[in-house]
């Protein structure tokens, strides 16, 4: 057996103590800690940090072009960085929206200019020409240019015939359709769970059926075309019963679920909060519980951000005026391990939602320690807590939720295909 180009030292994995051999960007091997080294090979003491795959975000609004004052794409893979994420897809909302190939060439030319070893950057496919729902992109151009996936994003297209057309066009090309689920008739945008909350504060409110009858669309089409569709950010206990019937019939569906829809309920907004302000909205404890238990049994199949960064001043506006959207990887994985400790989730499940599922959905490297896996992992360390404040957050959107709550440690490095990046 060759020498590995460095060793990781000591790093805690599944509660051993563990030697990390890395060479020429790949995993050689994983074993107990304490093995002979040869001579010249570099070592790198984890001083007691936990060994973690790299985390995959594949919902993320990286704003640019046209709205990097929110955020700009060395920002947002900065704050990926100091993440753990070494994969991050960014969606097509921007201006111009991202529904050519120049778009989508200038978006990667940014991404290797200011962070050459990663993150890697697999920007999404508008669905859509605009994403204005009328004509289809061309996927088959898009592909070529490293789209792996495609998506109205927040604007679902509401013509079931056209979007039928999309997702069997996009499976042509290996891509997977990404769906908004939000009946565009049924308060789109309103930020807020409709219900008595809503009601008491006076707010036009966003009802859980307008999710559900979404993902009922996306389940028969799925199950008549057998084609996969995947469902974005599911937020209600409508849409996981859903789709576990579905799954258990053998439809090819998928869904992805965020930290805040396992962690916080409607109540966030009480006092017209706008940094709980999210599309779809933050729903009842009922919702929460189910979400959680969808996750755990593989119901919903990812943990993602849905990184939505939004400049101060467009938060500090009445409630109904704000938009929707919570900056969320400065904050996913200290929130991810904090549920990990509560017993909200097992880190089973934390690392099969981060790091191994979204490779298999969208084809993207695989984030493991299996021998010849890309080099891609964190060493977190559980006791480095801190506080979320402004001004440590890497994200130019501060907009969050967890504001001034404390989490449960941070990453010390993050190595990108062999490379140090943090």
């Amino acid at each position: 057996m060759s020498n590995p180009d460095f060793v990781i030292r000591g790093a805690k994995w599944q509660g051993e103590a563990m030697d990390l051999l890395v060479a020429d960007g790949k995993i050689m091997e994983m074993r107990p800690t304490g093995g002979s080294i040869a001579e010249g090979v570099e070592k790198i003491p984890a001083n007691g940090a936990l060994l973690l795959p790299a985390l995959t975000d594949a919902h993320v609004h990286l704003r640019e072009p046209g709205f990097e004052w929110k955020e700009d794409i060395a920002s947002g893979l900065l704050a990926a960085a100091h993440g753990g994420f070494a994969n991050i897809m960014c969606m097509a909302n921007t201006d111009p929206v991202n529904d050519e190939v120049s778009v989508t060439e200038m978006m990667l030319d940014k991404a290797r200019l200011a962070w050459p070893d990663g993150p890697r950057l697999f920007p999404v496919a508008g669905l859509t020409k605009g994403l204005k729902g009328q004509q289809l992109t061309n996927l088959a151009e898009m592909h070529r240019a490293g789209c792996k996936a495609a998506s109205n994003d927040g604007l679902p297209v509401h013509n079931t015939e056209l979007f039928r057309n999309a997702v069997e066009y996009a499976a042509n090309w290996g891509m997977v359709v990404i769906d908004h689920c939000e009946d565009p008739d049924m308060a789109p945008g309103a930020g807020v769970n409709e219900g008595e909350l809503s009601s008491r504060l006076g707010l036009k409110g966003a009802p859980t059926a307008g999710e559900a009858i979404q993902v009922a669309r996306d389940i028969l089409l799925a199950q008549y075309l057998d084609t996969p569709i995947h469902v974005a950010h599911v937020s209600c206990r409508q849409a996981v019963e859903m789709l576990a019937d579905a799954k258990r019939r053998g439809v090819p569906i998928t869904a992805e679920t965020c930290p805040h829809y396992l962690l916080l309920t409607e109540d966030a907004v009480e006092g017209y909060d706008t940094a709980a302000k999210v599309n779809p909205p933050l729903r009842t404890m009922d919702d929460v519980l189910a979400i959680r238990q969808a996750l755990n049994e593989g119901v919903i199949d990812i943990l993602v951000t849905d990184h939505a960064p939004h400049a101060d001043h467009e938060k500090e506006v009445p409630f109904a005026e704000a938009p929707c959207g919570i900056s969320g990887l400065d904050t996913a994985l200290p929130l991810t391990m904090r549920m990990v400790d509560e017993g909200i989730l097992d880190m089973e499940t934390a690392i099969r939602a981060w790091c191994l599922r979204p490779a298999e959905i969208f084809g993207l490297p695989s984030c493991g320690f299996a021998a010849g896996d890309s080099a891609d992992f964190v060493l977190y360390d559980p006791s480095a807590s801190w506080e979320v404040r402004p001004e440590l957050m890497r994200s130019k959107g501060k907009n969050t939720p967890f504001m001034g709550q404390t989490m449960p440690g941070r990453v010390n490095a993050l190595f990108v295909g062999g490379r140090r990046i943090v």
